[in-house]
């Protein structure tokens, strides 16, 4: 009697049969791994892939660093692109581009166009940089392969990151490519020395929206106007740091060192700070400020990386006045601020520029923590000779033809530096009015006459918000937390909740 095969046997054999059909063909391989075994010399797939990682803003630093690399004598490279479907949202690596056959996607990748996005620098400049592309390289004859990609604008924050992944024979030749690159980076900075922003973006992941260049407008010191002494003891303390750092290391002395400006509002504060930023040059100047508060991390580390740097915090009382979350401790933003203040190593010449028209608010944690701001200086209303200074500091390019310029000293005690730029001002525009239209404007005690007596039309509170306050005035409270931890605010008299 024949035997005869359960159909359970027959299936068992027939997938053997199958499986066996399956690993006797060839598995095809794309056009891009056969690019990569000729270049590499070797098979792809037993090489090592090494990777790092950089901060979205750090796009162009990598860029000038790549440039910088393959400039080398004995270095070069071709630099391919790839082409796929939805390529940006896969999240490839070079290991999907190796896999024969294993990865959905080595099949379907071949060469293609370089995806390039601009950067747009300080002075106008636009620095194109990589956003996804493969550098085919030889390093001294040794063949590399680097895959560039930029932050995946699809994925969420835990991709907007910059990624560069090194494929050798040998794993340190891509771990020496890695740390020559890193170094370039920080030897080519893009922001050493310029005015920059950190602050968050608004919507979505794109690659530059947290760092800003900015252009402040050239300050003269004599422009600067304030009591005798007080701009010498800030020089003292800002620049001449600089000029001896040197010296002052030699002799065991931290340079590292806060400054606190503070006075009412007008006085002059932001004034003296472009006024520093222009006498420093060379220095990086980080401006921080509104949301860009919560990133004082990020800002510290940058202004140790960029020494000579100065860190200039605006309004930082309100950083002072933040509570945090439930549980948390109070001032959370004020205490990280002093903790990176403190962790700066003793020779490392940044100066952090705080300014503030609440002290009260500050005293406290200042007092706490000794030694974070080295130099408070008051920025007091300006007397009698500093509002003269005053006149003719904002009276340039004007005819000024003030018969009584004592009447108007006497009634701008308690005006602001503000106060009285504001004041010519309106009194050009009176000038103006009444003018010919043929040269300089000119300007009459009539004119400031009236242009004061606008300026009073809105009573007290408008009289303040333009920077005048009485002789025995002082500046409004802060107010209590409310509950949502934002700070009552203030309008005419009566105080409502932010939250």
């Amino acid at each position: 009697m024949k035997d005869q095969t359960s159909p359970e046997e027959f299936g068992l054999l027939f997938k053997r049969f199958l499986d066996d059909i399956v690993n006797r063909a060839e598995v095809p391989e794309g056009p891009l791994l056969k690019r990569l075994r000729e270049h590499l010399g070797g098979e792809p797939m037993r090489m090592p892939v090494i990777s790092e990682e950089f901060e979205r803003f750090q796009q162009p630093n990598l860029q000038v660093a790549m440039d910088a690399y393959l400039e080398r004598p004995g270095n070069s490279a071709e630099l391919i692109g790839l082409a796929a479907e939805n390529k940006r949202n896969w999240g490839l690596g070079l290991s999907d581009f190796v896999n024969r056959g294993t990865s959905p996607y080595s099949l379907r990748l071949a060469e293609g166009p370089v995806d390039w996005v601009n950067f747009h620098l300080d002075g106008d400049r636009v620095l194109p940089v990589v956003q996804f592309g493969l550098y085919l390289m030889k390093a001294d004859g040794v063949p590399l392969v680097a895959f560039v990609s930029g932050p995946n604008e699809n994925m969420g924050p835990t991709r907007a990151r910059a990624r560069v992944e090194v494929m050798a024979a040998e794993r340190a030749n891509a771990q020496r490519f890695l740390a020559d690159i890193t170094k370039l980076m920080g030897e080519r900075n893009v922001y050493r020395g310029k005015i920059v922003s950190l602050g968050p973006q608004q919507f979505g992941f794109g690659p530059q929206t947290i760092i800003t260049f900015h252009r402040l407008p050239a300050v003269a010191r004599d422009d600067v106007i304030l009591p005798s002494g007080i701009l010498e003891r800030i020089d003292r303390h800002a620049i001449a740091f600089s000029e001896h750092a040197e010296r002052l290391i030699a002799a065991g002395r931290p340079i590292k060192r806060g400054l606190l400006l503070y006075g009412s509002p007008g006085t002059g504060k932001t004034l003296t700070v472009m006024y520093l930023a222009g006498r420093m040059k060379g220095r990086t100047v980080l401006l921080t400020t509104g949301r860009g508060l919560g990133f004082i991390g990020a800002v510290a580390q940058m202004a140790r990386v960029l020494a000579p740097s100065m860190v200039v915090v605006e309004d930082v009382d309100l950083i002072a006045q933040e509570r945090g979350m439930p549980g948390m401790q109070t001032q959370p933003m004020l205490f990280e601020l002093l903790n990176e203040m403190d962790g700066l190593r003793d020779d490392v010449d940044v100066l952090f520029v705080l300014t503030t028209n609440r002290p009260d608010i500050l005293e406290p944690a200042l007092a706490a923590r000794p030694g974070r701001v080295d130099l408070a200086v008051p920025l007091p209303l300006p007397d009698a000779d500093a509002r003269r200074r005053l006149f003719a500091l904002y009276g340039r390019g004007l005819r000024l033809e003030v018969a009584d310029l004592d009447r108007f000293i006497a009634r701008t005690e308690g005006a602001s530096p503000a106060y009285i730029k504001e004041l010519l001002r309106n009194a050009t525009v009176f000038g103006a009015i009444d003018g010919d239209g043929a040269g300089a404007v000119r300007v009459t005690d009539k004119h400031l006459d009236q242009a004061m007596d606008e300026l009073s039309e809105g009573g007290r509170l408008a009289e303040r918000i333009a920077g005048f306050a009485r002789p025995g005035e002082e500046g409004p409270p802060a107010g209590a937390m409310g509950p949502s931890g934002f700070p009552a605010q203030v309008h005419g008299g009566t105080s409502w909740r932010a939250g």
